[in-house]
């Protein structure tokens, strides 16, 4: 069974360190971060590889209905002990709501509908993808797509290269919001910067990463294989 990777934020630090220790008794999550104050968190989002956030809703400064609205790419858990909240959590397409004190039954319940929601992403088949550019909602045939790349003004948009040459600008999406979305026997990120396309792998390395594109460059294009990713890449290349 798959782990799923968690963010927790909550600038309670009791309702923070009992919330870790109940995922911690849950053998198929991670808890990979947990924060105290939203602002940190999103600067920090880029660097974090994560499939649902527990957010707190009431907290000074940025509130969990404010932060989730920038998080539209993640799965959401929200929390509270306030259940006036309920309405516009749902509104923001949450997968959960739960309320404090937190029980472990109730978190697991949480998880369960987490992996339905992950396993309808992970397991699309052919057909379009939907995302903001910077020329308003596109809809992308992944099967053009022979690669994604951080942009180069801002980290924050990712540059999609079709099999054909164009471009397309993404905005505002993280690599795990695209890897969300793409078929997760297709697409696979070998680098903090990069998701390619496996039907376009020519050959590999321990370090590198060519991939054929003949469409529009005649030789191929090289990327790094980063350690991190070198596994998952292997393995979905054997399939």
């Amino acid at each position: 069974m798959q782990t799923i990777k968690c963010v927790l934020v909550d600038d309670e630090l009791p309702g923070l360190t009992y919330l870790r220790a109940l995922c911690s008794r849950l053998p198929d999550v991670e808890v990979v971060k947990s924060f105290n104050n939203p602002v940190k968190f999103l600067d920090e989002i880029e660097t974090l590889d994560f499939d649902v956030c527990i957010l707190d809703i009431a907290m000074p400064g940025m509130n969990g209905i404010e932060l989730a609205e920038r998080l539209v790419d993640r799965g959401i858990i929200f929390s509270t002990a306030y259940h006036q909240y309920a309405a516009d959590a749902f509104d923001l397409n949450a997968i959960d709501y739960i309320r404090k004190p937190y029980q472990l039954e109730r978190l697991e319940a949480a998880f369960l509908k987490v992996r339905d929601w992950l396993s309808t992403k992970r397991n699309v088949g052919g057909g379009y993808i939907e995302l903001n550019t910077d020329k308003g909602r596109a809809r992308i045939d992944h099967l053009n797509i022979a690669f994604v790349t951080v942009a180069e003004n801002d980290r924050r948009d990712k540059t999609i290269v079709l099999k054909d040459g164009r471009n397309i600008l993404a905005k505002n999406i993280t690599f795990n919001g695209l890897i969300q979305q793409l078929p997760n026997v297709a697409f696979c990120q070998i680098n903090r910067k990069t998701i390619v396309a496996l039907d376009t792998v020519s050959s590999y390395t321990q370090q590198w990463v060519y991939c054929s594109v003949p469409e529009f460059q005649k030789s191929d294009i090289q990327f790094q294989l980063s350690e991190q990713y070198r596994e998952d890449f292997w393995n979905k290349l054997s399939r």
